[in-house]
């Protein structure tokens, strides 16, 4: 709906916004979509920022540390409320900013809603997009954005992996997991990946590569069943999930083995995490376990790019997409993510044009 107001046109945005900060496992009623506020289809007076229409939005498991009250000062991002801020792609519709004009397509981090008005430094995690015609603009919110970078940075800058090393990738079907484990073929290693379904087992062998893949559901032991895909042990674990399986996997490692602990996925929504009780090997075998945060890697995003946009292009690197279509789709999408429901990245809908 809009109206005039002399010139400037009123638009109603649609959000989704968080009820209450949640404990426990989330659920779609924790959230709401609504059309209540308006936005000025016009920046103010003397703003610097821009003002973007959204096309594509990102769900990831990481938004649900999000939706958890914490002491002040613990937090190492902003409160969902009022509105989500999450990965997007979308398009300048006008900038007081210089690096940014009308037309251009961006993606970085805001609120999930129809339009966004991103001022002071938010803008400094602004993303122009120049590759348009060769691959999807929603790649901006995967391969090619925050979810792309967190397995770049994971692999080659956390674990620096050599040719030949042995690789276990966890939750490997999803956003990151999918592109660690072509990274690793890419560089010439072994690589074996764990997910939830048959469907998406036979996902990692058959369109991604690995050289191995296995439900973990139907594991009663998972150190017997790394043991049956890595008989003499992992170089590099790309951790996704944390808890029980970090847990046998560091029975497992090689002497000077690398994990790049990118998310914990098992423990998002437990009240009291899970311990984990095998951190000796890390002493007596000298594993180097290191967490990271992508954010403060964005200084190597060129670099990324000039290693993943040519693969793309020739076809050595592939991406699957999970399409919800349309903006009140998005917390049953994002619910979707701890069911496993999800094949490959998520993806919601805002517009297409």
């Amino acid at each position: 709906m809009a109206s005039e107001e002399g010139v400037i046109k009123i638009i109603r945005n649609k959000q989704v916004i968080l009820r209450d900060y949640v404990s426990g496992f989330p659920k779609e009623s924790d959230m709401q979509v609504v059309s209540s506020g308006t936005i000025k289809l016009k920046l103010p007076e003397g703003c610097e920022g821009v003002l973007v229409k959204n096309f594509y939005l990102s769900c990831d498991p990481y938004m649900r540390g999000r939706m958890t009250k914490c002491d002040p000062g613990t937090r190492y991002l902003d409160s969902f409320n009022p509105a989500y801020k999450r990965i997007w792609s979308g398009k300048v519709l006008e900038s007081g900013d210089p690096k940014f004009k009308e037309g251009d397509l961006v993606w970085g981090i805001t609120g999930w809603e129809e339009y966004s008005l991103i001022t002071g430094t938010a803008t400094q995690s602004l993303f122009k997009i120049h590759n348009t015609h060769d691959v999807p603009l929603s790649y901006y919110t995967g391969i090619l954005g925050m979810p792309g970078m967190s397995a770049y940075v994971g692999f080659y800058e956390v674990c620096s992996p050599k040719k030949g090393e042995t690789v276990f990738v966890s939750a490997a079907s999803g956003a990151v997991g999918q592109l660690v484990g072509q990274f690793a073929k890419l560089s010439g290693c072994y690589v074996a990946g764990s997910a939830g379904t048959k469907q998406k087992v036979d996902l990692l062998k058959n369109k991604f590569g690995f050289d191995e893949a296995f439900n973990y559901k139907d594991e009663p032991d998972l150190d017997a069943a790394l043991k049956r895909y890595f008989p003499e042990g992992i170089d590099i674990y790309f951790d996704n999930v944390g808890g029980k399986m970090l847990d046998a996997v560091l029975l497992n490692m090689k002497m000077n083995g690398r994990i790049a602990a990118c998310g914990m996925i098992s423990q998002y929504n437990l009240e009291q995490p899970e311990g984990v009780h095998n951190l000796l090997s890390l002493i007596m075998k000298q594993v180097h376990l290191k967490g990271f945060l992508v954010f403060n890697y964005y200084h190597l995003y060129g670099k990324f790019l000039e290693r993943v946009l040519p693969a793309i292009k020739e076809g050595k690197i592939t991406y699957v997409e999970d399409v919800a279509e349309g903006l009140e789709s998005a917390p049953a999408a994002l619910i979707g993510l701890f069911a496993g429901r999800n094949v490959g990245k998520q993806v919601v809908v805002v517009s297409r044009e």
